[in-house]
């Protein structure tokens, strides 16, 4: 598509070039253009991405989008007032407006996002549709599957991702759709059929994210400015601030009067073998979800109420909620031991809070929390892991979580402070390397144990000294296994 076609009716103006430059792609990171691409020079918190737009355009780019005076370079130039915004709405152009191809599900909130993402696409799969999940865990269609460096990809990314599930027969999609990429414009343009609201509580505040908890609010509400359908967890205490103003159709969900979509507040526990899981009853109708305890219902529901505005079948919704497994959302490690291996990815005082209060309901002998923190991250999250798990758990593992450039023991020293917070009577094993942290946790489990590996999840790498090296979890949890299995041998 030529520069005038794709800069028509938008804010955007050419100031240098020609008009006719042949644009095939977009980017943003000057590492990742080539011939034909518009290279998009994005403000940053320490660099603006003027400062790379001859890298691109020796790389190939054809042309450069930027704010204020244009860069030196030997390329066409386009100026506009935003160019994040303008980025959506061009890469959404360029793409051939993918979104309106597909059903389009938002699904926003602090925690469950990924858990409901997951368990909607499953029943929407089981409803024999072909669906599209773009979150935390990826980027995954049928046949298909790519890690992702967002939870919302950048926007040219997001819709090259959109043409190509289009493409490939994916006639729906389920994307998580955070805060930073509501502030970011990453999802800008996209009219979402449903948008669904999980629940709100303090995170992502600091440098380089939101200022504060009101800003944090004010974009997770703002993707239902984009949606024609609201679906809000009606139990949750900010669900009044997150729906004023909305312009779309509200639909609610919980287990107080009033819901639209109402669970009664009892549901059952169950076990089977290693997986943990929950039962609830909706209109008279029994469903279960394969993971465990109340949040785990309030994601299932928050699915089955998405799903039935959608109009998937009671027979799809029952057999999607029941068979879905979410990659590193207390997921099972099959072991042939008396005790219990789960992955989650909780990795703030929240999310270990809610779900170690939910694994304390199936009456551990002992409640075993392995965990760390991240480095170049605010501070107040190690004080408080340390101090909810103390809390909560019966022993604990301290150790690292994707350290980046800080130093483990400054961290570690962090999540003590937390411990002794939380309560100082809570034994407690510090190990600097996760890898012999988790080792030495199923050496040491005892029958009835719960053991709750913490913070990493569906994450495939750990990054030490600005470097990622493989790291999946439950691998390493398998490979001590297989190890203790061939030394019984």
């Amino acid at each position: 598509m030529d520069l005038r076609r794709l800069i028509q009716n938008t804010d955007c103006q050419l100031v240098q070039g020609d008009a006719l430059t042949e644009v095939t792609a977009l980017c943003c990171d000057s590492r990742c253009a080539g011939p034909g691409a518009l290279f998009v020079c994005l403000p940053g918190r320490h660099t603006d991405g003027r400062q790379f737009a001859a890298q691109a355009v020796a790389a190939g780019a054809v042309a450069v989008l930027c704010a204020g005076p244009p860069p030196d370079v030997g390329a066409a130039v386009v100026e506009t007032e935003n160019p994040r915004r303008m980025m959506a709405v061009l890469a959404a152009r360029l793409c051939g407006e993918p979104a309106r191809a597909m059903t389009m599900i938002g699904v926003t909130g602090t925690k469950g996002k990924t858990t409901t993402a997951h368990l909607l696409a499953a029943i929407l799969q089981a409803d024999g549709r072909r669906v599209g999940l773009v979150g935390t865990n990826g980027v995954c269609w049928p046949g298909h599957r790519h890690d992702l460096n967002h939870t919302t990809p950048e926007s040219c990314d997001l819709q090259a991702l959109l043409r190509r599930m289009a493409d490939d027969g994916c006639d729906a999609c389920v994307m998580e759709v955070s805060s930073l990429g509501m502030k970011f414009d990453r999802a800008a343009g996209i009219e979402f059929d449903v948008g669904v609201f999980t629940n709100l509580s303090p995170d992502h505040i600091g440098p380089g994210e939101h200022a504060d908890f009101a800003e944090y609010l004010h974009w997770k509400a703002a993707l239902f400015q984009q949606c024609r359908t609201g679906v809000f967890n009606i139990d949750d205490p900010w669900v009044g601030k997150i729906v004023d103003g909305v312009p779309c159709r509200v639909i609610t969900y919980g287990t107080v009067p009033g819901a639209d979509v109402r669970a009664d507040s009892n549901f059952t526990l169950t076990r089977e073998g290693g997986r943990l899981g929950a039962a609830f009853t909706v209109d008279g109708v029994r469903y279960t979800v394969g993971m465990p305890g109340a949040f785990s219902v309030q994601n299932a529901l928050a699915a089955l109420a998405a799903a039935r505005v959608l109009g998937a079948g009671e027979d799809a919704i029952r057999r999607g909620l029941a068979a879905a497994v979410v990659q590193g959302r207390v997921e099972p490690v099959a072991v042939d031991a008396p005790f219990t291996v789960l992955i989650d990815y909780a990795h703030n005082e929240a999310a270990a809070e809610s779900l170690l209060r939910t694994l304390r309901a199936y009456t551990p002998a002992r409640l075993v929390a392995v965990f760390g923190c991240g480095g170049e991250r605010s501070r107040l999250r190690r004080f408080g892991m340390g101090s909810v798990c103390a809390r909560l758990a019966d022993f604990c593992v301290i150790t690292e979580d994707n350290s980046r450039s800080e130093p483990v023991e400054h961290i570690l020293a962090d999540i003590r402070a937390g411990l002794k917070l939380g309560n100082p009577a809570t034994p407690f094993a510090e190990i600097p390397d996760r890898r012999q942290a988790i080792y030495y946790a199923l050496a040491h489990a005892q029958p009835g144990d719960i053991v709750a590996i913490l913070g990493k999840g569906h994450e495939t790498t750990i990054e030490r000294n600005g470097v990622k090296e493989p790291f999946v979890e439950s691998e390493i949890v398998e490979e001590y296994w297989d190890s203790k299995r061939a030394v019984l041998r």
